[in-house]
């Protein structure tokens, strides 16, 4: 089964991380876009196997302040959650 994979760059804000995932991982319309219904929508709602490459995260980290750590722990706790998704860090 193919990997359905979201490569993430140029991430600067909150909005830009959330339009990335909805438009590569074909979120639904009704994702809320904040923490609790990005954890829905990875649990539960995005086909597996599926993978987030995250490149270029040190500038992310800069523009997204606070946001960055919580992303990072959430998507770390998807990738506890699901063995048929993976976070790489770049």
């Amino acid at each position: 089964m193919p990997v359905n994979r979201c490569i993430l760059h140029d991430i600067h804000t909150l909005a830009g991380f959330y339009d990335e995932l909805t438009r590569q991982l074909a979120f639904p319309v009704h994702f809320g876009r904040n923490l609790d219904a990005l954890w829905d929508v990875l649990t539960s709602e995005v086909e597996g196997p599926f993978e987030i490459i995250w490149e270029g995260m040190d500038m992310a980290r800069d523009g997204l302040g606070a946001d960055f750590d919580r992303l990072v722990a959430l998507l770390d706790e998807v990738a506890a959650e699901r063995e048929d998704f993976t976070f790489i860090r770049r």
